[in-house]
């Protein structure tokens, strides 16, 4: 039934890529080279990103919402990104939880990394390494240039290579195959090819301009291709969508080859989130053994992130008292927004939701635009019954992040302890709207005219609200059509 639920779900997406495809393919297309900017625009490339990214967000199970791991996977690639050929373009970078390596590039700026390449990574740099390649996808504008080749081809074969593509998921990719012919993805395997090298050529200076050891680049690829040796036919999904050569390799060398070594230490933020999410994968007492065994046998990188990853699958495993006792050298060695986080953690799991409150208003002094820890003290406030102090801290954050489905969540769930019905709908309208869900964000605010309990403004307010979302809607309605 799985594969049954990807391939209608991609048949879905399909029909939105023919919407904003189709017209472009009536008027004809310029020649391989060219950025397709005429075929295929920037801004359909980012509302096709916007859909896929929307049916992710709502109904991929594996998609990984951790705050903490993609705050940090958002700083990585807004470094990398300032140094790109386009860095004014906008970016999101999300977390896939699959153990598998792989990386993929959607249209518009979405870039999706699985969490078991952070964890597969020898070094961050080599996390920047991947990440760099797949900017250079999208500022590259890779998919408007193979929409711009592929122009002979029938529209719904076109539709299929464009998915097969831009899924870069071998899953994802079989399911796009048997929606639409076999042959047209296999007749586009040289050009996808041709964009890998463009990818590398690009994404090296990325990664050199962003302060990283360039080397990563082709001792990634050289155990990669090793890794798809060892394999054989159940090759890593990233070699299979990236397939490593040795030309591919051999440029990476010759680029490298004149230039001084310079030594790049891990920043204690990537040995961190690595270090959550190998305790993340498995059963918690296979994390557990691990960890346990790594610190025996002092195999680890760094110390500190090997003793955080112990007591977060001590913590994993329903033992917050040993978790702890294993953190507690840590909170006096370092000072860390995600150390603060696990305690405040370890004290919810013991009861003491006063004491975790405490830690995290006292990391917010330090930290106060952390948005796990912002996230974790709102949640502690509500349930504490503090809810017009977690409603302040949310106006406050909603100022800096306004475009977070998940701070008008908990608004919607502030205003709802307050009984504040309203503001409750509004909010979770607001929500829904950042989900992608029009006709659910219209329904809120038709309970929100309805609560009885709005002044003028606030009614005002809503109802013209709910007009925009109202004509948004209908238009999405017609392009579907």
């Amino acid at each position: 039934m799985a594969g049954y639920h990807i391939i209608m779900r991609l048949s879905s997406l399909l029909a939105l890529f023919l919407v904003f495809a189709a017209p472009a393919l009536a008027e004809g297309l310029p020649e391989l080279g060219d950025t397709a900017q005429i075929a295929f625009t920037p801004q359909m490339e980012r509302r096709v990103g916007e859909a896929i990214m929307r049916d992710i967000r709502q109904h991929d199970p594996q998609y990984d919402a951790d705050p903490e791991a993609t705050e940090y996977l958002n700083a990585l690639g807004s470094r990398l990104v300032s140094n790109s050929p386009d860095a004014r373009q906008d970016f999101e970078f999300f977390l896939v939880k699959d153990a598998t390596l792989n990386a993929f590039a959607l249209p518009g700026g979405y870039i999706g990394v699985h969490t078991g390449t952070i964890v597969t990574a020898q070094s961050e740099s080599e996390l920047a390494a991947v990440v760099a390649h797949e900017i250079a996808h999208v500022t590259q504008h890779h998919m408007a240039r193979m929409v711009s080749k592929e122009g002979q081809l029938s529209t719904a074969m076109l539709a299929s290579v464009a998915l097969a593509i831009l899924a870069r998921n071998s899953q994802l990719g079989s399911a796009a195959a048997a929606i639409g012919q076999a042959s047209a993805i296999t007749a586009q395997i040289g050009f996808t090819r041709e964009f890998e090298r463009e990818a590398d050529r690009i994404g090296f200076p990325i990664l050199e301009k962003s302060g990283f050891d360039v080397r990563a680049m082709p001792s990634f690829f050289v155990r990669m291709q090793k890794a798809g040796r060892l394999y054989e036919n159940n090759a890593p999904a990233y070699l299979r969508t990236h397939p490593v050569t040795t030309e591919r390799i051999a440029d990476a060398q010759n680029r490298i080859q004149d230039l001084p070594y310079k030594q790049t230490p891990d920043s204690l933020d990537f040995q961190l989130v690595r270090a959550k999410l190998r305790a993340g994968q498995g059963t918690s007492r296979d994390a557990l053994a691990q960890f346990e065994g790594d610190l025996r046998d002092k195999k680890f990188s760094n110390e500190i992130a090997a003793h955080y990853g112990l007591a977060v699958a001590l913590l994993r495993a329903q033992e917050p008292a040993r978790a702890a006792a294993e953190l507690a050298p840590l909170l006096k060695e370092a000072e860390h927004p995600m150390l603060a986080g696990l305690a405040a953690r370890i004290k919810q799991a013991n009861g003491d939701d006063k004491g975790a409150l405490a830690l995290l208003q006292q990391a917010l002094v330090h930290y106060p635009n952390n948005r796990a820890l912002n996230y974790a003290c709102i949640e502690s406030l509500l349930r504490l019954g503090q809810n017009r102090e977690a409603a302040s801290l949310l106006e406050e954050q909603l100022k800096n992040f306004p475009r977070d489905a998940r701070l008008y969540a908990l608004q919607a769930k502030g205003y709802a302890s307050l009984g504040k019905r309203l503001l409750q709908h509004q909010a979770q309208a607001e929500a829904y709207v950042l989900q992608g869900s029009l006709p659910a964000a219209i329904e809120q605010l038709q309970l929100a005219q309805k609560s009885g309990d709005g002044d003028f403004y606030q009614l005002s307010s809503v109802e013209a609200r709910l007009r925009d979302l109202r004509v948004q809607l209908e238009q999405e309605m017609k392009e579907k059509k």
